[in-house]
């Protein structure tokens, strides 16, 4: 007896590991992000569905070229949940990507999502890197209609190999995929990370961090 209620816990138990191993299904149609509530969840409150209008499912715009006149060269333009409302609980976002000639997105990670991307005009470098310890370089040239993957939380980047404008479009398996751009995390963090931690990291000189900080 005591031998089934012991196999019927450890049944319940693994149950139980799987419910909490990914987002539950949304329990209502829609639950339109209300951006006026004050209240704290993980997530965004839901806005009350009585008064949910089209335009709360609507965004305009993606056809219209960001601004690449940067350091970078590249322009992301997010649709998430905080431009998109009606994205609440659906798990997807998207971006789009433009590119000045030889621009680049520069490396970064998406601690929330995975990403699909998918060359809409030119031609263009990708790539990501694995986790430590292997730190494995895994890149690809790009054309146009070219479909490339980024697994989540990676190290990964994008770069224009052409000499006119390049453009692309990108899923993101959340509503809310959040960015790290490495080199603003690491040498632009507020307040800085002590250049004696990021000397002995990068094995150089103090003062080539302190240069180096200083552009950011």
């Amino acid at each position: 007896m005591m031998s089934r209620f012991l196999i019927f816990s450890l049944l319940l138990a693994t149950c139980t590991l799987f419910a909490f191993a990914s987002d539950p299904s949304p329990l209502q149609d829609f639950c339109v992000a209300d951006t006026n509530s004050q209240v704290l969840v993980n997530g965004v409150v839901c806005k009350d569905p009585k008064v949910v209008q089209a335009n709360d499912f609507l965004f305009r715009g993606l056809h219209l070229m960001g601004n690449t006149s940067n350091n970078v060269g590249s322009n992301v333009t997010a649709v998430t949940v905080a431009q998109l409302p009606g994205l609440n609980t659906f798990g997807i976002s998207m971006a789009r990507i433009d590119f000045a000639p030889m621009g680049i997105n520069p490396p970064h990670t998406h601690p929330r999502a995975s990403e699909i991307l998918t060359v809409i005009e030119g031609r263009i470098l990708v790539g990501f890197v694995t986790s430590n310890p292997e730190n494995r370089l895994i890149t690809k040239v790009l054309e146009k209609g070219d479909v490339f993957v980024f697994p989540e939380g990676l190290i990964h980047f994008q770069k224009n190999l052409g000499h006119g404008y390049a453009l692309a479009l990108a899923a993101l398996s959340s509503q809310n995929p959040g960015v790290i751009t490495i080199a603003n995390a690491v040498l632009g963090s507020n307040p800085d990370i002590p250049t004696d931690i990021l000397a002995k990291a990068f094995q150089t000189d103090i003062n080539v961090v302190n240069q180096i900080q200083s552009k950011f």
